[in-house]
């Protein structure tokens, strides 16, 4: 199985990702990608700010892509996340799961998220539309509800 994981600050090119993980592969018969954008909310953001621990955030990732690839047949998984001031507009981390069927690729991308948002050691903080700088954003319970459904799934 192909595992790629990449923390950095410059942007990813879908295209050429889902080609490099495909490439020469007439096995897998879905790849599945999930694109995460910085949002605006509704004009106030200016910019996210995402800052992490090199080493630490990359093991963290490569633990939940091992736990993924342990429980569906992945052919590959590909977790690119972005550090640095982030636009609205702009990408802020990709998922891309692979495998012969669908629904295990789609599984396998959708815990991925889970987790990305609730275990990968990322802070972020908001740099307001209005010049102000915000504080670090707590995580949300809505995020941790999500990434418990995974603790009854097989």
């Amino acid at each position: 199985m192909t595992l790629l994981i990449r923390i950095q600050r410059e942007d990813f090119e879908l295209s050429d990702e889902i080609a490099a993980l495909s490439h020469g592969r007439a096995d897998i018969g879905a790849v599945v990608s999930f694109i995460g954008l910085c949002r605006d909310e509704s004009g106030a953001l200016a910019a996210l700010e995402l800052e992490h621990y090199p080493g630490m955030a990359e093991a963290e990732i490569g633990r939940v892509a091992a736990e993924a690839a342990a429980r569906w047949p992945l052919m590959g998984l590909v977790a690119i996340h972005r550090y640095g001031l982030i636009r609205p507009g702009e990408q802020i981390v990709l998922v891309l799961a692979a495998s012969a069927h669908r629904r295990a690729a789609f599984e396998a991308a959708d815990f991925m998220m889970d987790y990305l948002k609730t275990r990968a050691p990322f802070w972020k903080r908001e740099h307001r539309a209005d010049g102000t700088l915000g504080g670090w954003i707590e995580a949300k319970t809505d995020d941790d509800d999500a990434a418990r459904r995974w603790e009854e799934a097989p």
